[in-house]
């Protein structure tokens, strides 16, 4: 379902900024293989880059403990502060009030 969500030409795709630290260093750990101008890639598939701002920060920071892991948490954020949805297998995102697209 997300695949095809993603693929329609009128959706808006955004990678956070936390999601490209997160998988950098995974794959400076060697647990994954991505490319190495991950940047290039995402633009080239015509991702739009989403940064974290103080305000990202300060709702992440005071989101409930559902979710320990903070590149999620920052996510979860991000999706509240922007209005945004976000694509996910982990069920702990849903027991935040946030859109969730499954994956």
């Amino acid at each position: 379902m997300a695949r095809r969500a993603l693929g329609r030409p009128a959706t808006t795709a955004v990678v956070s900024a936390a999601s490209v630290w997160e998988l950098e260093i995974k794959r400076a750990l060697g647990k994954l293989d991505s490319p190495d101008d991950l940047p290039d890639a995402l633009a080239a598939g015509a991702y739009l880059p989403l940064a974290i701002s103080v305000e990202h920060a300060v709702a992440a920071a005071r989101l409930p403990p559902h979710h320990r892991d903070p590149f999620d948490r920052m996510l979860v954020a991000q999706a509240l502060v922007d209005g945004l949805t976000i694509v996910t297998g982990d069920p702990r995102i849903a027991r935040y009030d946030v859109a969730v697209l499954w994956e």
